[in-house]
């Protein structure tokens, strides 16, 4: 169904995070541009058709002070006004233009507060409600932001307190959400999972507990809730009740990335266990059943898959980094 296509180069490795690899498709342009972090920076690759522009961007402390802090994720927000491409470190969160030009914003995470043995960083970052930016924290905060149509005026409009573990990724509604099944889900280290109604205050719907694993990524579709465990289960949870619809023992090993395609509801999972795997999730018109279906499996040889994308939102090609690889694999329809 895919078949290898030419990798993209990159000038330094992937690092073993979750969710390592951003992507973002310039609408009616044959341009697709990577993010992928490693240590202190991330590596930014915008390939064109002709070749390939590279660009690291560096960890910053606000102002222009280059920092020592270690970049946890790097995710490119497109929300209806302008896409913005935000990062996450051990000491705050970075909000840029889309191409990494200029920074528009800058809050500090407070780690007088921590204990000194506790580590402090934001992971887990996702657009949502038209306006607003949300991003998890390690002490289970999610912090959400107020965008403005331009400008940086960005504000913290509110913070949600309902997870007490580190938050893993946060996701938004990529398909049509039924009524009353909410637009946000938040996940954190033990494997609670957490669905919000976003508005200018954000309603908590429904609250999964956890049992036993850690909950490494998430998806939102069409109310239904994907998500990625460290025991390799896939695990589709009704967004609004929190009820489990389906399971699937889809990896040997920990998954580290989930994705969606919102147009065709495909599924992408990787994991350390080398494996790459596309799935269609569905609801059976008759009985509202939810259905999930293997489509293709691909074998990374000899790597820990860190993170997978899907390069357009069909889901006809998707893109791979694995730790320590300096290059992005490409999967394209055969």
């Amino acid at each position: 169904m895919y078949r290898k296509e030419a990798s993209v180069p990159l000038r330094s490795s992937s690092a073993a995070l979750y969710n390592n690899l951003s992507v973002l498709r310039a609408a009616g342009r044959q341009l697709i541009c990577f993010g992928a972090v490693h240590g202190p920076s991330l590596g930014l690759v915008t390939a064109d058709g002709n070749g390939f522009t590279h660009r690291q961007l560096p960890a910053k402390e606000g102002g222009t002070a280059l920092s020592t802090s270690l970049l946890t994720q790097a995710a490119w927000c497109v929300l209806p006004s302008r896409v913005l491409l935000v990062l996450t470190s051990q000491k705050g969160i970075q909000m840029y233009e889309s191409d990494g030009s200029i920074m528009v914003y800058w809050h500090a995470l407070d780690i007088a507060e921590h204990p000194p043995a506790q580590a402090v960083f934001a992971r887990g970052i996702a657009a949502a409600g038209g306006h607003f930016i949300c991003v998890g924290t390690s002490s289970g905060s999610v912090l959400v932001f107020d965008i403005p149509p331009k400008g940086t005026n960005i504000t913290v409009s509110e913070v949600l307190e309902e997870h007490h573990e580190a938050i893993t990724d946060i996701a938004s509604e990529l398909g049509q959400a039924p009524d009353g099944a909410g637009d946000v889900v938040t996940a954190d280290d033990a494997g609670t999972l957490c669905v919000w109604s976003s508005g200018e205050e954000f309603t908590l719907l429904s609250k999964i507990l956890a049992f036993g694993c850690s909950c490494s990524s998430v998806k939102l579709w069409n109310g239904m809730v994907a998500a990625g465990y460290g025991n390799g289960q896939i695990r589709l949870y009704q967004a609004a009740t929190g009820a489990l619809r389906a399971q699937v023992n889809a990896h040997a090993r920990w998954i580290y990335a989930l994705d969606l395609a919102p147009r065709t509801g495909k599924l992408l999972s990787g994991a350390e266990d080398s494996f790459v795997h596309v799935w269609k999730l569905s609801r059976n018109p008759d009985t509202d059943d939810v259905e999930i279906e293997h489509c293709h499996a691909e074998c990374v040889t000899d790597t820990q898959v860190c993170g997978a994308r899907f390069c357009d939102p069909e889901g006809l090609s998707f893109a791979v980094t694995g730790y320590d690889l300096s290059e992005i694999f490409r999967y394209g329809r055969a």
